[in-house]
């Protein structure tokens, strides 16, 4: 039985209930007095007055009640007990009064009482309890199609509206479950279908991503290897030559493969890192092992060093040798001038600056520096992919220690918080 059918019966229900009603109470209670039923009650009554005390009132087969008195209202007779017994008080209950004559001689008051009061009390405690059983009957009915709106309805559009809440947080993998004869089957299994079609589309470019992060991973690692041989080649040939010119173009060379090199560890890294696998194994070692680091990086000798705290520190070495090579290089690139070195012990990290004499950056651009593929203003005009320091932070943070830059009155210094054992 669909909803249609029902709300139709229930439609039908109500009408037929106020119909009924209206009727009901439509119909008022009527009491007439039959005056020829009257005139026989008077007629008999005044043809026997003289055994008035001692005969059977006539009138039960009329179906009336009533008193006899005298001229002066005096009851002598009465059908039942509880009339009125007085004129005065039939005249308030509006009774009817008729002279009961015999010979043009009047004998006697026949007071026919008025039981329109007593009618309206029976007619109105029935309507009472019609009206009471209508009202269970509708009550039973509403609560009835409550309890089915709320089986067949609102239960289902709470579970479509979990359901949608899941596919919204992305758990595709929960089903929609939902009775067999449910109303909105065909729709709930729609959702299901699309819960599932949506899962699968996830899935698939999950996989093509997957797939095309991979596949830059490894032709960057493939590419690094015949740009590490361009660089060893002109290296040698450089050190071989004695023309000047010629020792300038193996330069170029070997300073173009060296770009070409950092272009593609850095998009390398960027991929590994989205991959999640760009490991970082955290080691213990001693703080002076900084200066060799610095050294391997600073290939034009820039670099002050002062002195190093001596402690053990926790980091990757690899990575923090990435880290450092890439603050250097930017130095290189974007300053050109000498870079100072301090060291100092800050609580439990080990501090190292890196401070170049350069004109820095704009003050609004500091806290974007870090993120992916940004690039100063004044970065214009020179390569660059912007991943260098957003990689740096990556790795620091994952070594638990900070990195951070600013401007200085003098230049543009970068400070890097090593984690002390």
């Amino acid at each position: 039985m669909n909803i249609k059918k029902i709300m139709t019966v229930i439609i039908l229900a109500l009408l037929i209930s106020l119909s009924i009603t209206f009727l009901a109470f439509r119909e008022t209670p009527q009491s007439r007095l039959d005056m020829v039923d009257v005139n026989d009650i008077s007629q008999t009554l005044a043809e026997q007055w003289d055994h008035l005390k001692t005969i059977d009132l006539p009138g039960s087969k009329y179906h009336m009640d009533y008193i006899v008195a005298d001229n002066k209202g005096k009851m002598l007779r009465a059908t039942r007990r509880g009339l009125n017994e007085t004129i005065n008080s039939a005249i308030q209950n509006r009774d009817t009064i008729v002279d009961i004559t015999r010979s043009n001689q009047v004998l006697g008051k026949l007071i026919i009482y008025n039981n329109t009061n007593r009618l309206w009390k029976k007619y109105h405690d029935s309507q009472f309890g019609f009206f009471v059983v209508m009202v269970i009957f509708l009550s039973l009915l509403c609560i009835s199609y409550a309890l089915y709106l709320n089986r067949r309805v609102f239960r289902p559009f709470c579970k479509l509206q979990v359901f949608a809440q899941n596919v919204a947080q992305g758990k595709l993998d929960i089903p929609l479950e939902m009775d067999q004869d449910n109303l909105f089957g065909a729709f709930t299994e729609s959702f299901d279908i699309m819960r599932e079609e949506l899962a699968k589309a996830r899935e698939n470019e999950r996989l093509a991503n997957q797939s095309k992060k991979e596949l830059v991973a490894s032709l960057s690692h493939d590419i690094k290897t015949p740009v590490a041989s361009i660089e060893a080649v002109s290296e040698i040939m450089i050190i071989k030559s004695d023309n000047e010119e010629t020792k300038r173009q193996l330069g170029v060379i070997y300073s173009k493969a060296d770009q070409i090199n950092t272009l593609i560890t850095n998009m390398f890294n960027a991929t590994l890192e989205e991959l999640q696998e760009l490991s970082v194994t955290i080691t213990e070692f001693s703080s002076l092992e900084l200066n060799n680091m610095i050294k391997n990086s600073d290939y034009n000798c820039r670099v002050n060093l002062s002195l190093i705290p001596e402690c053990i520190v926790l980091a990757d070495k690899l990575r923090l040798m990435q880290v450092i090579d890439n603050i250097i290089s930017n130095s290189y690139k974007y300053a050109g001038t000498s870079i100072s070195f301090s060291a100092s012990i800050n609580s439990k990290y080990l501090e190292i600056k890196f401070k170049d004499y350069g004109s820095g950056v704009e003050a609004e651009e500091i806290p974007l520096l870090f993120n992916k593929f940004y690039q100063a203003r004044n970065a214009k005009g020179k390569s660059g992919t912007g991943l260098g320091l957003y990689i740096s932070k990556f790795l620091i943070k994952k070594m638990s220690g900070d990195i951070d830059c600013k401007n200085e009155e003098d230049g543009f210094a970068v400070a890097i918080r090593i984690l002390i054992a």
